[in-house]
């Protein structure tokens, strides 16, 4: 069983939690950091590498999410421009295309390998959509998609994967190409979610940023972090609040404990 609640409020930790928590202040080593940093492509291409198209479960859950996706038309058949900002192989981009016959996408990734992928998808239309190699934090995506030409763009679980010193440059790189008036939907790690509190020791980059085994990267947002981030770069915060969902295996008397962010940001 599942359940599901939305609010502004961050999930409470258990005593237990809190002290484990607490207690992890080791940071990795500067040299380390910079390292990763140097290496991110290169770990996330290996990680493609390493599970193919099979990591990710197709994410059908968008559009009941995200009702914008069909909202932001202003007549029922009219043709969506989106981006996805991290597209990785697909898993979103491929339900949305099969879902509604009126979107042309754009789709970047930082991992050429996942590029590959995508183009190798036996619904990849270059009619319907165009997708290419992208570092968000300093490819000028107006080199491949007209300035304020795309109707909503999505980033969900991206984000997290980049430095928190960057991010306000990938949000100032998608508001180029976003209409005004059109919305940023985001979806991302939310603090205290079941992942930040599996790290390991020796695992912590910063406040709220871990490393991985494999060497990617992830960062647990906090409703108040998100909408500096956003406003800071000229957007205006439509939504933003957590999504706490509990997964619950009753075989094994185990709960586990989601918390994503989920927001809408406009621009002006």
């Amino acid at each position: 069983g599942a359940f599901q609640k939305k609010g502004n409020s961050a999930r409470i930790l258990s005593p237990e939690e809190a002290e484990r928590l607490a207690k992890d202040k080791v940071l990795v080593t500067d040299f380390k950091q910079a390292k990763l940093e140097k290496e991110a492509q290169k770990n996330w291409d290996l990680f493609y590498k390493r599970n193919s198209t099979n990591f990710f479960k197709d994410r059908h859950w968008t559009t009941r999410e995200f009702e914008e996706l069909k909202a932001c038309r202003e007549f029922a058949d009219q043709k969506l421009t989106i981006l996805e900002a991290g597209c990785g192989v697909g898993n979103c981009l491929f339900p949305l295309l099969e879902e509604d016959l009126n979107i042309f996408a754009y789709a970047c990734d930082f991992s050429p390998r996942a590029v590959e992928y995508v183009k190798k998808n036996s619904l990849y239309s270059p009619e319907r959509c165009k997708v290419f190699q992208c570092d968000l934090t300093k490819d000028d995506l107006t080199e491949n998609i007209p300035a304020d030409s795309v109707d909503v763009v999505t980033l969900i679980f991206v984000l997290s994967a980049i430095h928190p010193d960057k991010m306000r440059l990938v949000l100032k790189n998608i508001y180029q190409v976003l209409k005004p008036g059109k919305c940023v939907l985001f979806r991302d790690y939310g603090l205290y979610d079941h992942a930040m509190l599996r790290f390991k020791s020796g695992s912590k980059l910063g406040e709220n940023f871990y490393v991985r085994q494999d060497g990617t990267r992830s960062y647990f947002f906090t409703e108040e972090f998100l909408s500096q981030l956003f406003k800071a770069e000229g957007y205006e915060q439509v939504a933003n609040e957590y999504v706490q969902r509990e997964t619950v295996n009753r075989k094994e008397g185990l709960c586990v404990p989601r918390v994503f962010l989920q927001g809408k940001f406009r621009k002006p």
